[in-house]
C-alpha cells in the first residue's frame, strides 16, 4: 500500500471516530463500525430510540457541495446492508434512516440526519 493511501485510510478512520464520538454525545447508541454485508458495508451503524441509522462518513479536506459526496448508487447499497444488518439482527421492526457526517479539518464536524431516503 502507498503511502498517500495509508495517509488517506488514517485520515478517514479519524473521521470515523470522530463520528462516533459526536453521535454518542447526541445520544446514539453505536453498534457497529465499518459493517460488512453482502450488499457492501457500512460506515456506522447506530440506534436511538426506534429508528436503526446507517451513517456514512464523509472526511474531506476541501468544501465539497453536500450533494456531491455520496453517489445515488452508494445509497441503494448502503440502503439494501442496512436491511439485511436489520434482518439478522433481529431489528428489522425498526425504523431505518441514512444519515451523512461531514468533516473537514477546522470545522465542527456536521450531522445531516435523514439525508436520504430510499425511493
Amino acid at each position: 500500500m502507498s503511502q498517500t493511501r495509508r495517509q488517506a485510510e488514517g485520515w478517514g478512520r479519524r473521521a470515523e471516530t470522530g463520528a462516533v464520538w459526536l453521535l454518542r454525545l447526541k445520544g446514539y447508541a453505536i453498534l457497529a463500525r465499518r459493517e460488512r454485508t453482502p450488499a457492501g458495508e457500512i460506515d456506522i451503524i447506530a440506534r436511538r430510540g426506534r429508528t436503526l441509522v446507517a451513517v456514512e462518513v464523509k472526511a474531506r479536506r476541501t468544501d465539497t457541495p453536500l450533494r456531491d459526496l455520496i453517489a445515488e448508487g452508494q445509497w441503494q447499497r448502503i440502503c439494501r446492508a442496512l436491511e439485511l444488518y436489520a434482518g439478522r439482527r433481529r431489528l428489522d421492526h425498526l425504523r431505518l434512516r441514512f444519515d451523512i457526517v461531514f468533516l473537514q479539518p477546522g470545522r465542527w464536524p456536521r450531522h445531516i440526519a435523514d439525508a436520504w431516503r430510499p425511493s
